[in-house]
């Protein structure tokens, strides 16, 4: 019986394009995530008798604070001379040459979390009955862990913020990557490429760290001509194998390319290219279970003792428990920014490190709290 040894992932980032805009996963996993919550929150201040009508409010609050922090934190925690070198590109989702719809790339959980937790201050300014400060990050957070599940699931998608490479069986070689980059004019600007198909190599055997013999398969249009397919494949493809994509191949010298058609009954030329992905830790879906499984414990709090919940302590739960995992989880994952290599540990780590503090306060605080009320 054949055993699980590995996963080859090639997902497709975009649900589909129209011309130089094109709506991929993650935004519709980021919007779905400010969607389901405001519906959850809508329960939620049923249920506690507040006004509805302030949910539409905290949302747009927590939609702007989210996108503004989470990309400013990007840049200022990672990548600082975007700030000097492409300023216009901190906000701007497009690029100019060629003109093409990116989307805001690069946003940081730990802006997202410091954007989020000063627009909540400025909203319970507003000195509403059953909502301040605490109070309101109370039910917020709840919701948080939810966007972050969702979010995180948008990254797996976009096959980034990958794990280190491991042996496990459920490994992930991720090979969307190499699919995307295919479909791009500067890659193959005859637009030869019409499909690509990856699959497990069982007649070589695994590498150590990761390193898996896997065949991809290249299926030209029928235009294609013999040299045109060797032509991309030897000049573009191995390039990106052995360079641009190192995260995710590991190229070796004996690259055997073998031509063929791939049907008596079909047209066009087919390129076979062994070689060997690394597999890694989905560093994405770890990430994402435990969010899941934090909304789950909040949520079911907040159910069951709403009436008399202490105020902060649902909050203190979220920090230590969302940013604990989170420093835990990145010894399983890859570095973003090449500067963190020279650090002991990561940036997410350090950033997560005082929110952890932080919660432990909060839950020592709530709980002498709870003890003096029962004393």
């Amino acid at each position: 019986m054949a055993t699980l040894s590995y996963i080859i992932w090639n997902g497709n980032p975009e649900i589909f394009s129209v011309g130089s805009f094109a709506l991929r996963w993650y935004g519709l996993f980021f919007a779905l995530g400010f969607l389901i919550s405001q519906q959850i929150l809508y329960y939620m201040f049923r249920k506690e008798g507040k006004p509805e009508k302030d949910v539409d409010t905290l949302t747009i609050y927590m939609i702007v604070a989210t996108i503004l922090g989470a990309r400013l934190g990007h840049v200022l925690f990672y990548q600082p001379e975007i700030i000097w070198q492409e300023p216009l590109s901190i906000f701007l989702p497009f690029e100019f040459s060629p003109f093409k719809f990116t989307g805001l790339q690069g946003l940081a959980s730990h802006g997202g979390a410091i954007g989020i937790l000063f627009a909540l201050w400025l909203y319970s300014r507003k000195r509403k009955p059953g909502q301040n400060y605490f109070q309101i990050l109370d039910r917020i957070v709840i919701l948080v862990a939810l966007t972050g599940a969702l979010i995180r699931l948008g990254n797996f998608f976009n096959s980034e913020i990958i794990g280190t490479p491991t042996d496990k069986p459920w490994g992930i070689v991720f090979t969307g990557r190499l699919t995307e980059s295919l479909k791009d004019d500067r890659i193959d600007p005859d637009h030869i490429v019409k499909d690509m198909v990856y699959v497990q190599n069982d007649s070589l055997p695994a590498g150590e760290n990761g390193r898996k013999p896997i065949t991809i398969y290249i299926f030209f249009k029928p235009q294609a001509t013999e040299a045109q397919a060797a032509g991309l494949i030897n000049d573009r493809v191995v390039p990106l194998l052995s360079g641009r994509l190192y995260e995710y191949f590991d190229e070796t010298p004996q690259l055997r390319l073998d031509y063929k058609i791939a049907r008596p009954d079909a047209e066009g030329f087919v390129a076979k290219i062994n070689t060997v992905g690394i597999a890694r830790h989905p560093g994405q879906l770890y990430e994402a279970i435990s969010c899941v499984i934090l909304f789950l414990v909040l949520f079911a709090i907040w159910n069951r003792h709403r009436q008399h919940l202490v105020t902060g302590r649902i909050f203190g739960i979220f920090l230590v428990w969302c940013f604990g995992m989170r420093i835990v989880i990145e010894f399983l994952k890859e570095n973003q920014e090449a500067f963190e290599d020279r650090l002991p540990i990561n940036m997410g780590q350090i950033l997560s490190i005082p929110l952890v503090v932080a919660g432990i306060i909060i839950l020592v605080y709530t709980s002498r709290k709870k003890e003096s009320k029962n004393t």
